[in-house]
């Protein structure tokens, strides 16, 4: 708060003087206690819910998707940004990397005979996992096997998992093989929609992963 300084009216008598002061003395105290209320009052209560992961047969798929947005990734070793797409079936995933201008970085491609990623040079690298491939090929890992639940606001139910659910009932956070997913805004509900993640946070050690989805067409 940027503190002003009044200079006393040559006019005022002493008595109105120390009067003037002691008002705004009081005003000032009661701008402060109402923003301690404020911020005690506007505290949002977090309840944290332990999940075991679930049995084989319980295991459901992640809903599919088709999502466009925008990537932000940083480490020790690097700070990029561009833009994504990303169509998720059951079993199979493909994902396009943009730069900010719209050149392709590469595209990745999951399924049941295993990953495949292909750079802005046309080379192939293939592989059992994208999180091991892109450490290897783009510098950072790209966790698909959680970030399809993730993204939609929900935790894997492969492991086990920790996640913060605000008092309407909204994940706020999760926890889950080492990584943490931090939803910072969601988009706004609808007739026939529920709210989406809109802004979520990735942190993986050193590793800070910022998705923004601009579009989502949940099939």
């Amino acid at each position: 708060m940027k503190t002003i300084k009044l200079p006393a009216h040559r006019f005022f008598s002493h008595r109105h003087e120390v009067w003037w002061w002691l008002l705004i003395g009081y005003f000032f105290s009661l701008v402060s206690g109402c923003a301690s209320l404020q911020t005690q009052t506007g505290a949002e209560a977090i309840n944290t819910l332990y999940l075991p992961p679930a049995t084989a047969t319980a295991v459901d798929s992640a809903a599919d998707f088709n999502i466009l947005g925008r990537i932000s990734i940083k480490d020790r070793n690097q700070s990029s940004s561009g833009s994504f797409r990303w169509q998720h079936l059951v079993g199979n995933d493909e994902i396009l990397l943009f730069t900010p201008l719209g050149q392709t970085i590469a595209e990745i491609t999951s399924g049941p005979e295993g990953v495949r990623l292909i750079t802005s040079k046309l080379e192939a690298f293939h592989a059992k996992d994208v999180e091991s491939l892109t450490e290897e090929i783009l510098g950072w890992r790209l966790p698909l096997s959680g970030l399809q639940y993730w993204i939609q606001g929900v935790h894997s139910p492969l492991t086990g998992a920790e996640k913060d659910v605000n008092a309407a009932g909204q994940v706020v956070a999760v926890r889950q093989d080492g990584w943490q997913i931090l939803y910072t805004h969601y988009t706004p509900a609808q007739s026939n929609q529920p709210p989406r993640p809109r802004v979520l946070e990735l942190v993986y050690a050193d590793l800070k992963i910022r998705l923004a989805i601009d579009n989502w067409n949940v099939e």
